[in-house]
């Protein structure tokens, strides 16, 4: 963990051009939104709500610091702040719905986020959305910028872990298995359900916050359904069964998103095959490659032996 943290630290040192940095902030910012859609599926929900909450925490943050000069160090803790108490409101009205129906639920949800920010365009910008986000004070280089998302992704990876780990996070994984059994010894399901979904949005809308004060500018396609999309796919493909899939997930994705950029239009082809790949053939993700590596290994080597001792 230290050596893969001083590597983060040296690598706008070696990666110099602005758009290598640009790419490892994006990495870092989508590293934080498939884990918070990986806490909200701890606890057995499917939510297509990510796009919703960063399009929340993003233009929140962002109106805050344009029409009334709110700092944004204080617009990321009000846009995750945000994004948590709509999520617990959201949650107490629909979590009863299970599987496809939350899911379904939630997209409408987003859908919705999406046209009350085009409608409330003399506000938002409509369309057209924001532009001259400012970043946040003692800000001047975009090398600096790098190492506050570093820090963020960092800290929230800590809050991940510590909340998956702790007697909160295996209440979640009970549910997921369970409901029947956790509501017998006297779990409040409803409660529990309502609490990680309104975790999980509160880093996402920390992560739009982040994503839109770097870029400088949001529109209301930014976050859609695409966007939604690809951070499920980051969870899975990374696997969504370990704490460092979504992290491993996230990290290969992007940086192959970009070096394929000259294929942008395929690029939902592409994470559309590489997810099936993974379905049919990795179901444990990407972090099962170094078991399956290992096996092969062990699986040669006992042919090998298995010959010679024939001979």
């Amino acid at each position: 963990m230290v050596a893969i943290l001083a590597l983060v630290c040296v690598l706008p040192l070696i990666f110099t051009g602005a758009y290598a940095r640009q790419v490892l902030v994006v990495c870092g910012i989508n590293i934080i939104v498939a884990c918070s859609v990986r806490l909200i599926n701890l606890s057995g929900q499917f939510s297509l709500a990510t796009g919703a909450m960063m399009t929340l925490g993003g233009y929140l943050s962002a109106l805050l610091a344009i029409h009334y000069g709110v700092s944004p160090w204080i617009g990321f803790l009000i846009a995750a702040a945000a994004a948590f108490i709509v999520a617990c409101m959201f949650g107490f009205a629909f979590v009863r719905l299970k599987g496809m129906y939350f899911a379904m639920v939630t997209l409408f949800f987003m859908q919705i986020v999406t046209l009350i920010v085009l409608d409330l365009r003399s506000f938002t910008g409509g369309i057209n959305g924001l532009f001259n986000i400012p970043w946040p004070e003692g800000i001047k280089v975009e090398t600096a910028f790098y190492y506050v998302i570093v820090a963020i992704s960092v800290i929230s990876l800590l809050l991940f872990y510590l909340l998956e780990h702790s007697r909160l996070g295996l209440v979640f994984k009970g549910i997921s298995q369970t409901e029947t059994l956790c509501e017998s010894v006297g779990i409040n399901v409803r409660i529990m359900k309502v609490l990680a979904f309104g975790l999980g949005s509160l880093f996402a809308g920390l992560a739009g916050a982040c994503y839109g004060h770097y870029m400088g500018a949001l529109n209301p396609s930014a976050f859609g359904f695409t966007f939604t999309l690809y951070a499920v796919i980051y969870m899975v493909v990374g696997g969504r069964n370990a704490f460092v899939g979504p992290i491993l997930g996230a990290t290969v994705l992007t940086l192959a998103n970009n070096l394929l950029r000259a294929f942008a239009s395929f690029q939902p082809l592409f994470f559309a095959a590489v997810l099936l790949l993974i379905v049919f053939l990795m179901p444990e993700g990407l972090v099962g490659l170094p078991s399956r590596g290992s096996a092969l290994v062990r699986r040669y080597r006992e042919r090998r032996s298995g010959r010679a001792a024939q001979g």
